[in-house]
């Protein structure tokens, strides 16, 4: 069994849409995603997930220089992301299908996860 990321991608717009939302619509999208990942926990598949605040803080280059971000003015950002387990890529792209972040014209990048040992 191999392990995988699964890491959530929404545009700029649909993170302004989520905080528009009224706390009806906003429970709603949020069972959508219990709903999705309840089923990979439930198989087993699901090893851990977590959102992401839109703001925090950025090292770059060699003098490790920090600034804001990510830029809320970009043209997407990262959401969340899951680890998750399955034989191979294409069983992870099939789990990654049924991500409710597609409603809102988002993606998910898939990403296996390197074994060292």
């Amino acid at each position: 069994m191999e392990k995988f990321m699964l890491i959530f991608h929404n545009s700029a717009n649909a993170e302004m849409a989520f905080q528009d939302q009224s706390p009806e619509e906003l429970q709603a999208e949020i069972e959508k995603w219990n709903v999705w990942i309840g089923g990979l926990a439930a198989q087993g598949k699901m090893l851990g997930t977590e959102g992401l605040l839109p703001t925090g803080k950025v090292l770059a280059g060699v003098n490790k220089t920090m600034t804001d971000g990510p830029y809320t003015e970009g043209k997407e950002m990262v959401g969340g992301f899951m680890l998750l387990q399955a034989d191979s890529y294409d069983e992870a792209v099939e789990y990654a299908k049924g991500c409710p972040v597609f409603e809102m014209d988002g993606k998910v990048e898939i990403r296996q996860i390197q074994n060292f040992g």
